[in-house]
């Protein structure tokens, strides 16, 4: 079995040099000088003792990951794309909780895993309360929150990493727009968290922009399984949404696992997407491309939030009470499908316009 002498030897470095590239202290190294460590751990298939370097240091190689439900396919992707590069990149590995973003749940996964020495953790929650994030920093943990703004001022330690919702909204609802749609809705769930808020500020700000009519629709609660039902409400919702006289004819959904539950609703209730009804969701989850039609969606810049959380969570020092930072990612790619189309009325006049133009050939040809 190889050891940290070995690998010092084959890549000829000190060990100490070893050591910071298995415990992801690489920001001062040279490019070469990393890539011949990693090459000589993987000509060797070298292993730490993980026992002996929590020992040692406290710690274990591994950042703790808490996700709402790993059921929603949104977060079994970062989740994935998180573990891929902490992997890869800095040899830790990626252990994976469902919190159904229940503070108490947090709160409790924080203890469970500082009790067997894992000090780096990575938190999708989106809750405005943060309280029991500084709580595990001021405990020794080096704390990254996920999908929400950092509070102005804030000196607790918590790194935030996410996207610009309110930009992501925005997109969605003004490709809407350029279709003619004036009629508009925003498709949620009860309960709010820090980015469902930014979305719909997102979504009422270019609505308000071009004087269009812009309504929230709520879907009601989620049950304890939370966001991985959520596509469940999305149905229930369209099902509501095909009964109405009035109905919005162009719908911004919180995520793609809404728009999908909605235009399955929407179906069930008669009316065809998007002839009736146009729908856009904010995720770019591969199922979307999947469904018939084809949904119209706002792409996150997954990877790169991903390896910029790990990045943080590892650079980091567990428990340092610097102030907060803070990175946004702004999503700039709308993947266009078949779930968006013309206005129902910007459409019927189309159809006029191109029967009266075929009538007057008709009439020209006899």
């Amino acid at each position: 079995m190889s050891t940290i002498q070995d690998v010092a030897r084959h890549a000829a470095v000190s060990v100490s040099t070893v050591s910071n590239v298995l415990n992801g202290r690489t920001d001062r190294m040279r490019g070469d000088t990393l890539a011949r460590v990693q090459a000589a751990i993987a000509a060797l298939q070298f292993r730490p003792n993980n026992l002996a370097r929590r020992l040692k240091t406290g710690h274990t190689p591994l950042i703790g990951l808490l996700v709402p439900s790993i059921a929603n396919p949104m977060y079994g992707y970062i989740a994935r794309e998180i573990e891929t590069h902490a992997q890869e990149r800095h040899g830790y590995r990626v252990l994976t909780g469902n919190t159904y973003r229940d503070k108490v749940k947090e709160d409790a996964f924080f203890q469970d895993l500082l009790a067997h020495g894992v000090r780096r953790v990575i938190v999708i929650s989106s809750l405005a309360d943060e309280g029991h994030f500084e709580m595990a920093v001021r405990r020794g943990m080096a704390v990254v929150s996920y999908d929400r703004r950092a509070t102005p001022g804030s000196k607790t330690g918590v790194d935030h990493i996410t996207p610009d919702n309110f930009e992501a909204a925005r997109l969605a609802t003004e490709h809407l727009i350029a279709h003619g749609h004036t009629r508009l809705a925003f498709a949620t769930v009860a309960g709010m968290t820090m980015s469902r808020s930014a979305k719909i500020a997102g979504f009422q700000a270019a609505a308000e922009r071009v004087g269009a009519q812009g309504r929230v629709l709520d879907g009601g609660p989620l049950h304890e399984y939370g966001d991985s039902v959520i596509s469940e409400v999305g149905r229930a919702l369209g099902l509501r949404i095909a009964g109405q006289a009035r109905r919005p004819t162009g719908i911004v959904a919180v995520n793609d696992l809404m728009a999908l539950g909605l235009m399955a609703g929407l179906r069930e209730g008669g009316l065809q997407v998007p002839r009736d009804v146009s729908v856009v969701g904010m995720d770019g989850l591969h199922l979307s491309s999947l469904s018939n039609p084809g949904l119209t969606t706002v792409q996150l810049p997954i990877p790169e939030m991903a390896r910029a959380m790990v990045e943080s969570v590892i650079s980091r020092e567990p428990g340092a009470g610097a102030a907060a930072s803070e990175r946004v990612f702004t999503p700039t790619l709308l993947i266009e499908r078949e779930s968006v189309g013309p206005a129902p009325a910007t459409a019927a006049k189309a159809a006029a316009g191109r029967g009266a133009r075929q009538t007057k050939q008709t009439r020209i040809r006899a």
